[in-house]
Parts: C-alpha cells; sequence; structure tokens
C-alpha cells in the first residue's frame, strides 16, 4: 500500500466508540464498528480513547448530551498527545469529528476545505433536528451554531465556504433552507461518477488543504451493508474510492474520519469492501 496524498508522514489512528451521537436503532453497534474498523487500518499509532458506554441524559433537545460533552472532553485529551501527526479518526456515530475537525481549523485556518462525504448534511440545530440525534448536528455545531456544550472554539470554527457536501441525499427542509441560504457547496450522487467537479469544488473554496469526513453511509446500500442509516441512491464503493485519491493527489492532506461503521454478524463481505476503497491509501 501506498501514502495518501500529501501528508506529514507520521499519523495517528484514533479510535472513538462512541454511538451516544446516534438516534438509529441499535446503536451500540457502532462502537463495536469502531473497533472492527480500526483493526482493518495500518498505523505509525494507535490511540483508543476512553468512552462511557452507557446511556446518557437528554437535555437542551440532544440525546445524551452529558456522555457526548465527557467524550469531547476525552477526545481533546487524546488530541492533545498525538503532537503533529496526520490524523485519521474512526468512529462511532459522525459526533466523533468535532474536535478532529475543529484541530485542522486551528492549524490551517482558511486554506482549509471540509469534505463531507454523507448521505446526510448533518446541519440540524437542536430546535430543527426531527430525532435529538446529535450525529445529525456535528457540522452545524461545527459552524459554531448547535449545543454551546459541544461548541468549538471561536479560532475552531469552520466557515460555510469551507463546506463541501458530498453525495448529501437525505435532507431535512430546514438543513435545505441552510445549505440554499448559505451557499453552501453541494455536488449530488450524480455529479461524483467522476471526480472532476469534486475537485473544482474544493478549489473554488480556495483551499490548499482538505479534510476528509467520511461517513460511510454515503455508499449505496447495495454495495455496503455495514450501515446505521442506509439511505438507496449512494456511491459505488469504486466511485468513493477514486473521489479520495483525486482529493489526496489534488490538495494537501490534513485529516480524515470514518463514521457510522456498523457491522452485522457477518461482515466479511463490508470488510472487503472497505479494504478496496482504502486499498493504497495508508497513513504512512
Amino acid at each position: 500500500m501506498t501514502s495518501l496524498g500529501h501528508s506529514n508522514g507520521s499519523h495517528t489512528v484514533l479510535v472513538i466508540p462512541q454511538w451516544q451521537g446516534s438516534a438509529a436503532r441499535n446503536p451500540q453497534r457502532l462502537a463495536k464498528g469502531a473497533h472492527q474498523l480500526s483493526a482493518l487500518l495500518p498505523a505509525a499509532r494507535r490511540t483508543v480513547v476512553e468512552i462511557d458506554p452507557r446511556p446518557g441524559q437528554d437535555l437542551d433537545g440532544v440525546r445524551h448530551l452529558d456522555v457526548l460533552t465527557r467524550s469531547l472532553e476525552a477526545t481533546r485529551a487524546a488530541l492533545g498527545r498525538s503532537g503533529d501527526d496526520t490524523l485519521l479518526s474512526v468512529g462511532g456515530d459522525c459526533g466523533i469529528e468535532l474536535a478532529p475537525v475543529a484541530r485542522a481549523v486551528a492549524r490551517h485556518g482558511d486554506s482549509l476545505a471540509v469534505v463531507w462525504f454523507d448521505a446526510h448534511a448533518d446541519l440540524n440545530t437542536p430546535d430543527t433536528s426531527p430525532s435529538g440525534g446529535f450525529h445529525g448536528m456535528v457540522l452545524r455545531t461545527l459552524l459554531g451554531q448547535g449545543p454551546s456544550q459541544l461548541a468549538p472554539r471561536p479560532e475552531e470554527r469552520l466557515s460555510t465556504r469551507q463546506i463541501v457536501l458530498a453525495g448529501a441525499r437525505a435532507l431535512d427542509p430546514a438543513e435545505l433552507d441552510f445549505i440554499e441560504s448559505e451557499r453552501i457547496r453541494a455536488l449530488s450522487v450524480q455529479a461524483l461518477r467522476e471526480p472532476g467537479q469534486l475537485i473544482s469544488a474544493v478549489a473554488g473554496t480556495g483551499a490548499t488543504h482538505v479534510y476528509i469526513h467520511l461517513d460511510l453511509d454515503v455508499l449505496d446500500p447495495e454495495h455496503f451493508t455495514s450501515l446505521s442509516c442506509p439511505e438507496p441512491g449512494g456511491l459505488h464503493p469504486d466511485q468513493l474510492r477514486a473521489a479520495l485519491h483525486a482529493l489526496t493527489k489534488r490538495f494537501n492532506f490534513v485529516g480524515m474520519g470514518i463514521t457510522e461503521h456498523a457491522p452485522a454478524t457477518d461482515s466479511a463481505n463490508s470488510d472487503h469492501v472497505l479494504q478496496r476503497i482504502l486499498d493504497g491509501m495508508a497513513f504512512q
């Protein structure tokens, strides 16, 4: 396996087995999925963040908010020990991305774009979320517009200009309104059949560095089944692989989060699909 794009050489795999941000059925599968996915990835250094496995309290319109707050603190502490390594974060629900993306924003500022591969936009707030699941609010929170207990510091906040949504196809009305009003760049599954439009969209942000968020539900469930929130009409694994390679070839790669891996009893085929997507992209 070859190295993944332009990175600084050393890398850390950060395993965050958090499930409490999910509003899906059987969300505890995501904790198992984090460990199982981590085992597929080579790493110079591997750190497992200690996450409370118990449910928490629903507060201020967010499920399990107290546990999520403690998980964020634990993840920040782990990141503080990772030095300058390129980071691969493995979840767990999408809420694990708070600290890793904030870290990338603080380091790279306006030169950073975040590509959000996800069937969902994750742009709800506690007031607009139909479920109260934080995994549907994480990107909005990274903009500084989520629950105050989880909000990034001002210097760690994204701007809407830095976001490129990729493959979103299950959006709530409030998210659609926000995307339109903020003119957030968004590419459909059809637009991702070839990576050219994606590269142009990221270049249009003015960024030279890229952080990649990969919620596995961006994939079509006909081709990948280990999903907690499957949505039909997603990407083929080969299209995703081509997009990831194109991004990391064109831009300076600063980190990646892989989330929402929910393995079933027999997940051998899904493991094979993941290995095919990530083949040639070892963090070295």
